[in-house]
This record gives C-alpha cells, structure tokens and sequence, in this order.
C-alpha cells in the first residue's frame, strides 16, 4: 500500500488497510474504503482479498 507517495506496507486484509490509513492521520471517521476520491484499488476492491501466498 502507497500513502502519500511513500511505500507503508502489504495489506493483507481490510483492516490492514484501514490500520494504514489511520496510522497516516486520517481519522477513522472518515475512512470511506469504497470512495475512489480516496483510494485506488488495484487488482481488486474493498470486498476481495486474494489468498495470502504460502512460502
């Protein structure tokens, strides 16, 4: 996940990606995960995660 043009990590589930987002100051209030204002999903969207790569 890229905040900001700054690299913060993989986000592995949508809490992952609310976590991040808070962690860069937006309030939790204001996290809106299907506003494309606000996020560009790539690969897929807020309601699909792929299986994690088992390694």
């Amino acid at each position: 996940m890229t905040i900001r043009d700054e690299y913060v990590g993989t986000a592995y589930h949508l809490l992952d990606v609310v976590e991040f987002l808070h962690l860069a100051g937006l309030p939790e209030a204001d996290t809106k995960i299907d506003d494309p204002e606000l996020l560009e999903w790539r690969g897929g969207g807020p309601s699909y995660w792929a299986p994690k790569a088992r390694g």
